[in-house]
């Protein structure tokens, strides 16, 4: 089952982090973003949140199972959705321990193949 766009949008608005909380569909679910980094996945209607050490401090309890098949476990945060406080506090401070992404290299321009002309 896909993710919805209204759970992607309850969750945005729970968090209320604005312009630093992004989001992209991929495969009819949602990779979730902080700055520019990956720190959650919308899967079947479902907050998976990245492992982490903050999950581990803040919320201890959460049940954990993949969101995609082939995936590790994560802890599952939905009943953390109604406590816009704590789940901006669980989001931050996960951001905060995963590295920044690496920049892109540029693509090189290509050289023509052999029987170019």
């Amino acid at each position: 089952m896909a993710t919805n766009q209204d759970f992607v949008d309850y969750v945005t608005e729970q968090l209320a982090l604005g312009d630093r909380f992004t989001q992209k569909k991929m495969f009819g679910e949602y990779a979730l973003y902080v700055d520019g980094k990956v720190v959650a996945f919308a899967c079947d209607n479902s907050f998976f949140v990245k492992p982490s050490a903050a999950a581990t401090k803040l919320a201890p309890e959460l049940p954990q199972r993949p969101p995609y098949p082939g995936a590790k476990d994560y802890p599952v945060a939905d009943e953390l959705l109604d406590d816009s406080d704590l789940i901006r506090r669980l989001i931050l401070e996960t951001a905060a321990l995963i590295p920044a992404p690496k920049p892109k290299k540029a693509a090189s321009p290509r050289k023509p193949g052999k029987g170019a002309k």
